[in-house]
């Protein structure tokens, strides 16, 4: 690969990397303040709601009743992973008062450090030409752009597990380093090379990338396998299992990288108790035999990488030397692994695929390498080279103003006046409801709490699952003791005949644009 014609002089691409990295960040920023619901706005309100908490448990200058709701919703809303990047939003909001959008900064500047490191990698594997396409295409593709922007713990999972594969990477490549320079002109074995166990070269990444992924499993659990499956593709490339055992440093990444997911886990489970229901109902067995499983995961694949570059990244697998195939099958097998674990998770929550993004954009890198080096072949002179490079910035420019479209499609910012208002409305009364989000709306741009009845999603899920419910007895249990059921989500209205019905015997007791109120007083 590296004999091959480079397209990019090295001005030319320097400058190619300045427009990719500021471009990719500008588009990430666009409509910055807008409410952060473009995007599994459940998840996003989520962390929103708990770093607001935190933020008003340091405030003694406003209302009490204020401050005690914002804790009480921090305190009593799930949580699975470490409050890491809600913290980083909290103890920013001290300076910037809240402002929730500070969030979509933090998310972007992961991804965007991830995309350094991803370059650093992807040069490493193939050349400065597959970096800088697979760095163009991890910032690029349309979801990573909406999704690495989001208030949630994957874009910084996601940059932590990329960093991860460049420390892991070269940790691999300190031994082809000193086996060259050991050698002498001999052939040495791997099993020969124990010595290079003292190497400070391969100490310092062994430190490092166990560190890097150790960070990736402790921001959220799923990076196990992205990690596992990185870490033995990169040592398994250099030998057998039997010899990676037998290197002590395995052993030092293996620890670093266990320690600090595990601490939580146990602190979590064990002592503070808040972990023992959140690993429940994640890999459903049943799933196997339905089709609906493997059709739903393909879906999600479609809608995150798209069914072109899936297949090209699987394709540039065969562009790989075999040393270098099987590091990055082991990131392919870690994914696969994933999701049969994470069997309902993969099939139906797209963000689940999220880090299968750079593990795609690396899969592509030789075999946009061999594409560019063909174009530099046959645009030897400078007018026809100047025109190929214009010509791929007008794909970037467009790949952005699509996007740029899509977020401008939708202006969120009148639901905080909506939400507001139904709390007004509301006020004094106990309340039930289906709306969007499980009522976090409601919670953070309200300050009302809710009792949420099961979106449809939910209903189907308990089915998966073999739960045997009774309707009747469900709306009992949620509104019996309620006065008002609120309403907002129609179209998951719509797809509960039972509910609709129901609700049908209560009178109104108020309705606007978007919401519709039953008094349940009343029969």
């Amino acid at each position: 690969m590296n004999q091959k014609t480079s397209f990019f002089s090295p001005a030319a691409r320097k400058i190619a990397l300045l427009i990719v990295f500021v471009l990719g960040i500008a588009i990430r920023l666009y409509d910055l303040t807008d409410l952060p619901l473009e995007f599994h706005s459940t998840r996003q309100l989520l962390s929103a709601l708990k770093a607001r908490g935190m933020y008003y448990e340091t405030r003694t200058d406003v209302p009490p009743e204020e401050r005690a709701f914002a804790i009480q919703q921090w305190k009593f809303r799930a949580s699975v992973e470490p409050e890491l990047f809600e913290r980083i939003a909290a103890w920013t909001y001290q300076f910037t008062g809240e402002k929730v959008w500070i969030a979509r900064i933090y998310s972007s500047a992961f991804w965007a450090i991830g995309g350094i490191f991803l370059y650093l990698l992807a040069r490493r594997l193939t050349s400065e030409d597959g970096a800088v396409a697979a760095a163009a295409l991890y910032l690029f593709l349309p979801y990573a752009i909406i999704a690495s922007r989001s208030f949630q713990p994957d874009p910084l999972m996601t940059m932590l597990i990329v960093m991860f594969l460049w420390a892991v990477r070269e940790w691999s490549s300190c031994f082809t380093a000193k086996s060259a320079e050991n050698a002498k002109g001999e052939e040495k074995s791997l099993r020969d090379l124990g010595v290079l166990r003292g190497s400070k070269c391969s100490w310092f990444f062994a430190a490092l990338a166990g560190l890097f992924g150790g960070l990736a499993i402790f921001v959220k659990f799923p990076a196990a396998f992205f990690v596992v499956g990185g870490g033995l593709g990169a040592a398994l490339s250099r030998g057998s299992v039997k010899e990676a055992l037998k290197n002590p440093q395995v052993y030092v990444m293996a620890l670093l990288g266990i320690l600090p997911g595990a601490g939580y886990l146990i602190y979590g489970v064990f002592m503070a108790g808040y972990l023992g229901q959140q690993f429940g109902g994640r890999f459903i067995p049943a799933l196997f035999l339905s089709p609906s499983y493997y059709l739903g995961w393909l879906n999600m694949l479609n809608l995150v990488l798209g069914g072109f570059v899936l297949t090209a990244a699987l394709l540039g697998l065969f562009f790989f030397d075999k040393e270098k195939r099987r590091f990055l099958l082991g990131l392919w097998a870690g994914y696969a692994l994933f999701g049969l674990y994470f069997n309902y998770h993969i099939s139906t929550h797209d963000y689940y695929s999220l880090p299968l993004i750079p593990v795609a954009a690396l899969s592509i890198a030789p075999l946009a390498d061999s594409l560019l080096a063909k174009l530099a072949q046959l645009t030897q002179s400078r007018p026809a080279r100047l025109t190929s490079f214009f010509f791929l910035v007008i794909g970037l420019l467009a790949v952005t103003w699509n996007t740029r479209s899509q977020l401008n499609a939708v202006d969120y910012r009148p639901e905080a006046a909506l939400w507001a208002e139904i709390a007004r409305r509301t006020d004094g009364y106990n309340l039930a409801g289906l709306t969007q989000d499980y009522g976090a709306r409601l919670a953070y741009w309200g300050w009302r709490n809710i009792t949420s009845w099961p979106s449809y999603g939910d209903l189907r899920y308990a089915d998966e699952r073999g739960g045997n419910r009774d309707l009747e007895e469900q709306f009992a249990e949620i509104a019996g003791k309620k006065d008002l059921f609120l309403v907002t989500d129609f179209y998951d209205l719509n797809r509960q005949p039972f509910l609709k019905e129901k609700l049908k015997s209560f009178p109104v007791f108020a309705e606007g644009d978007g919401y519709i109120i039953y008094d349940l007083t009343q029969d």
